[in-house]
Order: structure tokens, then C-alpha cells, then sequence
């Protein structure tokens, strides 16, 4: 046996649920609001009802802790502070203040979100329509469950006869379920279910018109010479194929007209529309008042984007529920257990509202920092500085891993379209002048340079390197290819296009 005395640093239940919320964008912070709805009763939802307004909230005047990320932790007495609790609670999206602070939305936000067929659901419904026995629509549901998000087909077969022998007790083979697969590739979209990439514009040029220019070079292109055809052998297939120039061209303009991915960005699998809510919104409005030909400075208009995020506040009628216990004079068993449930269900509500309100002041002064160090982006959309996690957290005394919560999965609405907030951090790299440009810019660059090469011939990556130069970027050949990597740009051979 021996004793050891040791400090350690622990997070309160209260900094781990704010860091959590920290990291939630808009939408998923409505539906994490929601949950605490649910699961706690005394947490509500808008203005306390019309009935109980003797314990309507009074305004909230915010004090603000030393740092954004120290939370005080909630007192342990056996008292509820209620008069703290029903004045300074209640939270109305953006500020804590009396009233909701939401007029005229309110059904706006019951109103439920219109439903759209899954991609998965459509195909459903098509081999629906199939003549199918009931075996062949067991294959069918066991193909239409293993497609990728592209779309394809790359399970094993011997797996879909082994799976559907075992769960459904149906003996099959592998010609069957390769059958049942041929069906559904001519199913919409075209070659959806494929092997591979060269099945899937194989289907697809079979069902194109017969007569269209250059579909029957393009299946024999695909269907013998695929090797040739992935390298962008250009020569050689004119030769195997015995066709000139424009034969050649009019083939490849059939086969990049066909989709290689015809279940979408993953919507083979879910289809569940992923749409981008902005969590700010930032906009420069330049000064009207000009004296003597000088432009005066204009303001930054930065505001968080709380329109579905509801006002909360603690319930009253729990006031009441406690004042009548506290008036029985005999406290059995039975009321100290509901006095208990009572006090730590005011205290989890109000973490959460504190939470909340840190999230939105750490939020707020995060964008704030990254708008004044990037003005001229946000004034003329371009001119990019360079700027690291550390710039930010430096500035608004914060960890450098409680910033990077906060750019995760968070976007901004500008006049120059939306960007999520990684975008505005980059490395820096030094100029033949000495001047440090972010390594974005750089980036750009490089892709307006590939999009004007000569497609006959494209440019190295120590051509690129050598133009960069010239233009006053010092990069080396190794940087070059990690930024076209990094921009999905493929290697100048194929690059190579037909002119």
C-alpha cells in the first residue's frame, strides 16, 4: 500500500455539454435543442403562458465571465435560487432578454418538412414495375441494398446467393442474381447496379440511340482496347481502331457525355438532401458620406444565424410546484424525491442556456477576429491572407483546439457566395519580393494555369513550377503536384485531350 498525492484537471459537466454545443452548426443545434425539450420538463419553449405571468421573466443583463470557455460551475445548495432562475434564464436566440424575442415565427417553425422519395425508394418503385418472380425480387432488394454511394454494384455475388440462402431459406446461383443485376442496370438512371466503371458506359452507350455519332467506335473502344483508353493513347487507338482524328474525337465526346456515377454523391445510398444553412452572415457596407473625393471607412454587418434556433426559458409553473412543496409541513420520503428531481432539472436547464449563450459569444467573437484579419476578402472577394488556427486563438484568448470546434462544419454567407470557415485559413508562402501570400491563392494559380494550357500538349508539374516563378511565386516542383493533388487535377498525360 502507499499514498500519492496527485493534481489533475477535470471538466465540469457544464464546459463538456458547451463544448459539444460548440461544435454543432445551425441545423444540428435545432435538433439538439429539441432532445433537451423532450427530455427535460422544465426546460420551454417560447414565453411563459399567459396564465402564470406573475413569473414572467425581467430583462437579463448579460455579465460576461473573464473567459468565454470558464463556466461557473451551478451552486450545490439544497435551496433554488428562483428568483435568479426566473429572471436571467431566459434565452431568446440571440440575446437573454424578457420577451421571446421571435414574434411571427413561431409556426413557421411547427411547420414540417416537406417529404421526397429517397433515390434507393425510386429504384424501389421501378423494379416494382419489373416482371419479377419472387426469388428475382429477393435478388433484386438484396443488389438494391449493397449499391455504393456512386451507385455501383461490388459486392461479391457468391455473398448476395450465400445471404439470400441463409436469411431467406431460397437456393440461387450466380447466373440469376447476374440476370436480375442486367435488368436493373437498364432501370433510371442508366447503368446504376454496375460492376465497374467500363460496365457502367458500356450500359449506357448500348442504350443510347443507334445512330448516334461515335457510339459504335466508343463500345469497341471501351469493350477491347480499355488499357488504351484509360492512358489516353491517342495514337495507338487510331491505329487498332483504323479511325482519323475526328472518328476519334467524336467517340470521346460520346463517352464523356455518359454519367460515371449514377448514384450521385452518395444518394444511391441516402438520399437525404444535405443542404448548406449558413451560420453567419457577414456583409460590408461601404460609407454614403464622401468629403473632398476620399472614401470614408465602411462597417462589417456580422450577424449568427439564429432563425430556427427558439427562444428558451425556465418553466414558472415549476415555481408554483415548488412553493407547494415547500409549503407541506410533512416532507416524506415521496417530496423530498420530487424536491431532488425538481432542483436537477432546473439545474441541467440552466447549463444548457448557458451553454447555449457561450456558444453564441464564442461564435461571434470567432468571426469577428477572422473578418478583421481577412477585410479585403470580405470587401472585394479576392486578396486572401495567410492565417492559421493559432492567429485566432491568440486574439480571442481561446485554446487553439476550442477555434478549430468552431470552424468544423461552420459556413458563412457573403456577397461573394458561401464559404465554410476553413476556407479563410491557409499557410503562408514568400513572394520573389519578400511579400507573404496565402497558399490559396497559389492554389489558384496553379488551376488558371492547367485551364489554360495547351490541351494537346499539358504543362508538367515542373512546367507549372517554372510559371509560378515568373509570376513571382517561389514553389517547388514537389509543391506543385501536392496542390494539384490536392486540387483533383489529374497528371499532364492525362490531361492530354483531342483538338
Amino acid at each position: 500500500m502507499n499514498q500519492k498525492q496527485t493534481q489533475q484537471q477535470r471538466l465540469s459537466p457544464q464546459q463538456i455539454q458547451y463544448i459539444k454545443l460548440l461544435q454543432l452548426p445551425t441545423i444540428a443545434l435545432e435538433q439538439r435543442i429539441k432532445e433537451e425539450l423532450e427530455v427535460n420538463p422544465v426546460l420551454e419553449e417560447g414565453e411563459p403562458a399567459d396564465e402564470l405571468d406573475e413569473f414572467e421573466s425581467q430583462e437579463w443583463e448579460e455579465e460576461k465571465p473573464e473567459r468565454e470557455d470558464e463556466l461557473e460551475p451551478v451552486d450545490q445548495n439544497e435551496e433554488v435560487d428562483w428568483e435568479e432562475f426566473m429572471n436571467n434564464t431566459e434565452y431568446d436566440g440571440d440575446n437573454y432578454s424578457g420577451g421571446s424575442g421571435y414574434a411571427g415565427n413561431e409556426e413557421w417553425r411547427d411547420l414540417p418538412d416537406p417529404y421526397h422519395e429517397s433515390f434507393l425508394e425510386e429504384l424501389e418503385q421501378q423494379v416494382g414495375l419489373l416482371d419479377l418472380t419472387e426469388k428475382e425480387k429477393l435478388i433484386a432488394d438484396q443488389i438494391l441494398g449493397s449499391l455504393d454511394q456512386d451507385g455501383y454494384f461490388r459486392r461479391e455475388i457468391e455473398a448476395v446467393v450465400d445471404n439470400i440462402a441463409f436469411n431467406e431459406g431460397v437456393l440461387t446461383d450466380r447466373e440469376e442474381v447476374e440476370a436480375v443485376r442486367k435488368k436493373i442496370q437498364q432501370l433510371d438512371p442508366p447503368g446504376i447496379a454496375s460492376r465497374d466503371l467500363r460496365d457502367c458506359l458500356l450500359t449506357q452507350l448500348d442504350m443510347m440511340d443507334y445512330d448516334a455519332e461515335g457510339r459504335s467506335t466508343a463500345i469497341e473502344m471501351l469493350r477491347d482496347y480499355w488499357d488504351l483508353f484509360e492512358k489516353k493513347h491517342f495514337s495507338k487507338l487510331k491505329k487498332k481502331l483504323d479511325i482519323d482524328n475526328e472518328e476519334l474525337k467524336a467517340a470521346f465526346n460520346c463517352i464523356t457525355g455518359l454519367d460515371p456515377k449514377p448514384g450521385g454523391d452518395g444518394s444511391a445510398v441516402d438520399d437525404t438532401q444535405n443542404y448548406i444553412e449558413p451560420d453567419f452572415e457577414v456583409y460590408y457596407q461601404p460609407a454614403e458620406n464622401q468629403e473632398n473625393g476620399e472614401e470614408e471607412a465602411g462597417d462589417f454587418v456580422i450577424s449568427l444565424n439564429n432563425s430556427n434556433v427558439p427562444p428558451l426559458h425556465i418553466s414558472p409553473r415549476y415555481k408554483k410546484m415548488w412553493d407547494d412543496l415547500k409549503k407541506k409541513k410533512t416532507k416524506n420520503k415521496q417530496t423530498k424525491e420530487t424536491k431532488s428531481f425538481i432542483k436537477s432539472k432546473i439545474e441541467s436547464a440552466q447549463w444548457f442556456i448557458d451553454s447555449i449563450r457561450q456558444r453564441q459569444n464564442t461564435l461571434m467573437n470567432t468571426m469577428k477576429t477572422i473578418v478583421a484579419l481577412q477585410e479585403d476578402f470580405f470587401k472585394h472577394g479576392e486578396g486572401l491572407k495567410p492565417m492559421i488556427l493559432k492567429d485566432i486563438a491568440e486574439r480571442v484568448n481561446l485554446d487553439i483546439s476550442t477555434i478549430s470546434r468552431v470552424v468544423n462544419g461552420k459556413y458563412v454567407q457573403t456577397h461573394f457566395g458561401v464559404f465554410e470557415l476553413k476556407y479563410f485559413f491557409s499557410e503562408g508562402l514568400e513572394t520573389e519580393s519578400g511579400e507573404e501570400v496565402s497558399s490559396r491563392e497559389v492554389k489558384n494559380a496553379v488551376q488558371e494555369i492547367v485551364d489554360n494550357e495547351n490541351k494537346k500538349k499539358p504543362l508538367s508539374d515542373q512546367a507549372i513550377a517554372d510559371l509560378l516563378k515568373e509570376q513571382g511565386y517561389k514553389v517547388a516542383r514537389r509543391t506543385v503536384s501536392k496542390y494539384r493533388e490536392k486540387l483533383n487535377i489529374p497528371v499532364a498525360r492525362l490531361r492530354k485531350q483531342i483538338i
